[in-house]
């Protein structure tokens, strides 16, 4: 899934290789996805991007925004992108297929559901106008009051860390993914509630997704997710599906692995008590 490390580590390789490229055909949905969202049809794309050339990209939260003169290109969520030379054997399924002139392609897989929107002007999409519009976690603004702001207003003490800060768009881009590891470096267990936590627990989890957000992004992504060529980021994930059943490196007691809230959460039942 995109979230902060890798949007913004995408959009920097998207930025180094693929500025000045410009455009000879889009394909979109040649793979129908039942969780696709577009904002038009194929013919819709093909006649706003071909033609024009790639000014840059920037991240928006867990989204990616390639900009095409006036055009945008937001890819959100669970999209895989690639870029492949020619030659470079084109996955069969793909939603969306940017051909370049030198015969480079830029593709784009929905792994479980995911935005690839194409627009000019304004798109009124919610999640993409609250990730545009909110703070990074990475932003220096971003301080420990603006971050109480967030998870500790009345109507949230009741709720999960978990669902506080992984859900709703709270803070954009800091998906469950990320989250794993914010939590365990925080020591907090993902299950506690929001008005069970100290004012030390509090700074700790603020501590702790900045540190961890700045380690993963600085070190090319979570070695869970692979960037536009195809390769795994070189942070190593703490807990997640590689390190279920294996010793906690600091504790000793096993990662488990628990469904929570339609989901998995993973953590270290020693140095994470419930």
């Amino acid at each position: 899934m995109l979230e902060i490390p890798e949007a913004i580590v995408i959009s920097e390789q998207i930025n180094e290789t693929l500025i000045g490229k410009r455009i000879q055909e889009v394909i979109v949905n040649q793979s129908p996805h039942k969780f696709a969202w577009l904002s038009g049809d194929s013919n819709y794309y093909s006649d706003l991007l071909v033609g024009g050339k790639i000014d840059g990209a920037r991240p928006i939260g867990g989204h990616i925004q390639m900009e095409i003169g006036e055009v945008k290109v937001v890819f959100a969520e669970g999209i895989k992108l690639s870029y492949l030379i020619e030659g470079e054997a084109i996955p069969k399924k793909h939603q969306f297929l940017m051909r370049f002139e030198d015969e480079s392609v830029l593709v784009a897989s929905v792994q479980m559901y995911g935005g690839m929107w194409c627009f000019t002007g304004e798109f009124d999409n919610e999640y993409y106008v609250g990730a545009r519009d909110k703070l990074s976690a990475l932003d220096m603004a971003f301080d420990f009051d603006y971050f109480k702001t967030i998870v500790l207003s009345d109507e949230l003490m009741n709720k999960s860390v978990k669902e506080v800060l992984a859900t709703k768009q709270r803070i954009p881009g800091l998906g469950n993914g990320v989250l794993q590891d914010i939590l365990y470096n925080a020591k907090i267990f993902p299950k506690r509630k929001m008005q069970t936590l100290s004012q030390e627990q509090i700074k700790n989890l603020f501590d702790s997704v900045k540190n961890t957000l700045v380690k993963m992004t600085a070190n090319g992504g979570r070695d869970t997710e692979k960037d536009l060529f195809g390769s795994y980021g070189n942070y190593k994930t703490k807990v997640c599906k590689k390190t279920v059943d294996q010793p906690c490196s600091i504790c000793g007691s096993i990662i488990l692995k628990k469904a929570f809230m339609g989901g998995s959460i993973y953590y270290c039942e020693g140095c994470q008590p419930e």
